[in-house]
């Protein structure tokens, strides 16, 4: 028993850690575990340990040759992984812009080893999927893993469950926080941005399921957890990330569609499907897209046609503006009966440590609501001669880009995405490195790098060879997954579609959808969300390795029914 023990243990070692990754990846949330470098925002967490052990148990299983290194993104990734390394090199010994002190040296080594580590479960799930069995105890987990990520949100606002965030270097700490009324749901994603990277590549795959499986019960299962996913997104309220969720699921059902055997067929489920699937979506907006509806008008305010005209609202018909300052009144929300936990802290206290609460006025962007003062240094020489460094506080002020599209956009249009595009011009070819694009002068230290830009900042730290050889492996495998879903089914007469095509059907929504997340958020640098991704991408290109994914067909079948009831006389033909 014991012997039978380990051999199903050994054969199906992958699978097993690939499982214990999809639930632990999304659901445990960014405590850390110690620093790796001094005052930096990265740490090292559970999960990469977790990792770790996997792609070692993977190392062996290669040796053994009961796993593979060989896949169709192996050649690309290995370039990238090898382009990665000399930019860094570039970026020390061209560039300069990494210099030789070991807090540079080891963020930047950080980053590069990050990539890798993402990478890693590639190869882990594209060895760990064997046959139909394996695919649909990845694809239950992974369901459950979402399902859980949406009631712990719904725990977060409701009931006080804890809030770890990594939106700064205190909150990554580990710091328990609770959300107040109007705070943004993030569930056990370390930032709401993190949470609707998830959700844009998973709800499609929830979508697809739910409109393609005939047993009624799971049907509505999925349409639950497909509800409760949106809910998440809206209570989110990360803009861009919505917009990318709206694109990639009526991809998905557009793609859907043309599975369907002839035109009509086609315009009647797309146009059916999505009428479901949007009116399920406007209504979860409407009844809890406040916060969202706020930063769309926001935005939208920015521009002059919208500011001239009225928006009409449940609650009478308000300017973009005038809303935005009425939702900031909550003397009529109701009393939460939930008492709040006594060993946390609410986000708004949390802001509060750092600033005073003050409300926007004209002179702020329509997106400030907490005034922070310019820190400004001043050197001085004392009556003996001596420098010295004082530190005076100034009122902020505010650029033009800011004051007409608000301060979140305004800090990528005159700070961020110019630093990249800076980057990319000094070297063109392999960027200034890793870790390099939000400092102000070779030698300072920045405590977090982000460009809020995917593009950008491949661009600008890699340069236009890392760019090709990244991106490069996403195009080729969303034309895998078209050659996939596109690909002529033995089973013709078969009324419902194969696990391999619903798979890969959405995973051409989902990647679209982050690729649009992309050009606001650095998604493909978001550990929880590019771990999700590259494992999926994995289970996408085992698909063709699996020997029992298809059904028999059923003209098959009936041809040995009637032989065995003797209507053909000919039993050889």
């Amino acid at each position: 028993m014991l012997k039978n023990l380990i051999k199903i243990l050994d054969k199906n070692i992958l699978l097993i850690l690939s499982c214990i990754l999809l639930i632990v990846i999304p659901l445990y949330p960014k405590l850390p575990l110690f620093d790796i470098i001094p005052g930096y925002i990265v740490r090292v967490r559970l999960e990469d340990f977790l990792i770790l052990l996997t792609f070692l148990v993977f190392l062996i299983q290669v040796i053994r040759k009961k796993a593979t290194l060989k896949t169709p993104l192996t050649k690309i990734l290995l370039a990238y992984s090898v382009i990665g390394f000399l930019s860094v090199l570039s970026g020390i010994f061209i560039t300069k812009t990494i210099p030789m002190t070991s807090v540079h040296l080891l963020k930047s080594f950080l980053h590069y080893l990050r990539y890798l580590e993402y990478f890693s479960l590639f190869f882990v799930f594209y060895s760990a999927v064997k046959s139909r069995k394996d695919l649909k105890i990845l694809i239950y987990t992974t369901v459950s893993s979402f399902l859980m990520v949406g009631i712990y949100g719904l725990g977060q606002k409701y009931l006080y469950w804890p809030v770890y965030s990594t939106m700064n270097r205190e909150f990554s700490k580990g710091i328990r926080l609770y959300l107040t009324d109007h705070a943004r749901v993030q569930s056990t994603f370390g930032g709401h941005y993190d949470m609707a990277a998830y959700l844009v590549i998973l709800l499609p795959i929830i979508l697809m399921l739910t409109l393609s499986l005939k047993n009624r019960l799971t049907r509505i299962f999925l349409w639950f957890t497909f509800a409760l996913g949106i809910w998440l997104m809206v209570t989110g309220a990360a803009r861009t990330s919505f917009v990318a969720v709206i694109v990639s699921v009526f991809i998905t059902i557009l793609v859907r569609s043309f599975k369907e055997k002839n035109l009509t067929k086609k315009i009647k489920f797309f146009l059916s499907k999505s009428i479901v699937t949007g009116s399920l979506i406007l209504i979860i907006f409407s009844g809890f897209g406040d916060d969202i509806r706020e930063r769309l008008f926001q935005s939208l305010n920015s521009y002059p046609l919208f500011s001239q005209n009225y928006i009409k609202l449940s609650n009478g018909i308000v300017a973009g503006k005038e809303f935005i300052m009425m939702r900031l009144d909550d003397s009529n929300a109701p009393d939460i009966k939930i008492e709040k936990p006594e060993n946390g802290l609410s986000v708004d206290e949390a802001a509060i440590l750092v600033a005073s609460d003050i409300r926007p006025t004209p002179l702020k962007p329509n997106d400030v609501f907490v005034d922070v003062p310019d820190e400004i240094r001043i050197a001085t020489v004392s009556a003996t001669g001596k420098m010295t460094t004082i530190i005076i506080e100034a009122p902020r002020t505010y650029s033009d880009n800011a004051l007409k599209y608000g301060l979140s956009f305004a800090i990528r249009l005159d700070t961020l995405w110019p630093q990249a595009l800076s980057a990319f011009y000094k070297n063109p070819a392999l960027g200034t490195g890793y870790a390099t694009l939000t400092k102000s002068e070779v030698n300072e230290f920045t405590e977090a790098d982000s460009t809020d830009n995917n593009f950008l900042r491949t661009l600008g730290e890699i340069g236009l060879l890392g760019f090709i050889t990244f991106y490069g492996a996403i195009v080729l495998a969303i034309i895998q997954a078209y050659k996939i879903a596109f690909k002529k089914n033995l089973n013709i007469y078969e009324k419902t579609l194969d696990l391999k095509t619903l798979l890969a059907t959405a995973f051409i929504g989902s990647t679209i959808g982050l690729l649009i997340n992309a050009t606001f958020i650095d998604v493909f640098a978001a550990s929880k969300v590019a771990l999700t991704f590259w494992s999926i991408t994995g289970i996408l290109f085992a698909l063709e390795n699996i020997k029992d994914l298809k059904k028999k067909p059923v003209v098959i079948k009936k041809i040995r029914t009637k032989v065995k009831q003797g209507k053909f006389k000919n039993t050889a033909k």
